[in-house]
């Protein structure tokens, strides 16, 4: 990356009205078939031109092709059944009914691939690639199968490597893992979810990132972080493990959150996608505040390895405010870049 502070968004982006229901999370598909494949192509170019016209460096699908960041991969996958269901609390926070493991988990085919060569042939500029973490997906399914939660995370751990390779051979620069559970399961993470974070990586030669938040700003989230207190301190119980792994980028969630920022200093070394945009507000912040928050992380991390993000994905916000904070988000890091000279 030759750009000082190259800035990115964490995942998702709005999605357009013809193609799913406007600030809806998980909505259904408004088109089918042919129509279905050519409307997901349509709304990547409408992401990628989005990102370009606001001044973002590294540029993502926007998750444009996936109704839901973990069950879209799971629904490719074999050993999966949608159709028999059981309502499990997921993240500690929220019921839902998900779908069963009944058998070995298997990938048959590519899930992302075609649609990362799509973008990949529409941009020179950098691409990056989220991906479900496996203690994520085991924490989205009811296991009647492995029943043991590490044996089914390092089982995903192999078919979200088999896809990141072959994204990584579609030209792919940065495949990021997303795992909000991390911020939950402290245990766990420390007994198998880093290493299977890192079996999900292994090999791989392009830039790999674990992006760890504290969720969007739908109900059940933020009515948990009105019961953190003052501090939330939750990135302190799994920083020292991730600071020692392999993953190369951690991304977290800083703007309007009670994060102290000096856990930072416990990933020193590692690069850093600081979230500077709150997407749990419909208000736009001004370029200074995403200055003036990329400025206090940098007292805990080099200049060279500050990528400014957003905290999470912009799915449940309308298109103008997701644009808005983007091109806040860029004026924010031209900001300090012009600082740092």
């Amino acid at each position: 990356m030759n750009t000082l502070l190259p800035t990115s968004i964490a995942g998702s982006l709005p999605k357009p009205a013809w193609l799913a229901q406007p600030e809806t999370l998980w909505s259904p598909w408004k088109l089918q078939g042919a129509e279905l494949v050519e409307g997901k192509q349509d709304a990547l170019r409408l992401a990628l031109q989005n990102q370009r016209q606001s001044g973002i460096d590294i540029i993502s699908d926007g998750e444009q092709s996936r109704q839901h960041f973990v069950t879209t991969f799971i629904e490719q996958l074999n050993g999966v059944d949608f159709k028999k269901r059981k309502t499990v609390k997921i993240r500690n926070r929220y019921e839902a009914s998900v779908p069963m493991v009944v058998d070995e988990v298997t990938r048959p085919s590519s899930v992302f691939v075609e649609d990362a060569k799509f973008l990949r042939k529409l941009t020179k500029q950098p691409i990056k690639w989220a991906l479900p973490g496996p203690m994520t997906m085991v924490d989205t399914l009811f296991d009647d199968h492995y029943k043991n939660r590490g044996a089914l995370a390092w089982e995903f751990a192999k078919l979200l490597n088999q896809e990141a390779k072959e994204l990584e051979a579609a030209g792919v620069d940065i495949i990021q893992f997303d795992e909000p559970a991390f911020n939950v399961f402290f245990d766990e993470v420390n007994d198998w979810g880093i290493a299977a974070l890192e079996r999900a990586a292994e090999g791989l030669k392009c830039e790999t990132a674990v992006h760890i938040c504290y969720g969007y700003g739908i109900k059940a989230n933020t009515d948990w972080k009105k019961t953190l207190g003052s501090e939330w301190r939750q990135y302190e119980d799994v920083f020292p493990k991730l600071q020692s792994s392999t993953i190369d980028i951690v991304s977290l969630e800083c703007q309007n959150s009670r994060v102290p920022m000096d856990l930072i200093e416990l990933i020193r070394g590692k690069k850093v996608m600081v979230g500077a945009i709150d997407v749990a507000t419909n208000s736009i912040e001004t370029p200074e505040e995403v200055a003036d928050t990329l400025r206090k992380v940098l007292q805990f991390v080099d200049a060279d390895k500050l990528y400014p993000s957003t905290n999470c994905g912009m799915t449940p916000l309308s298109r103008t405010v997701a644009e808005g904070k983007m091109q806040a988000l860029s004026a924010g890091a031209a900001i300090v870049r012009g600082e740092l000279g």
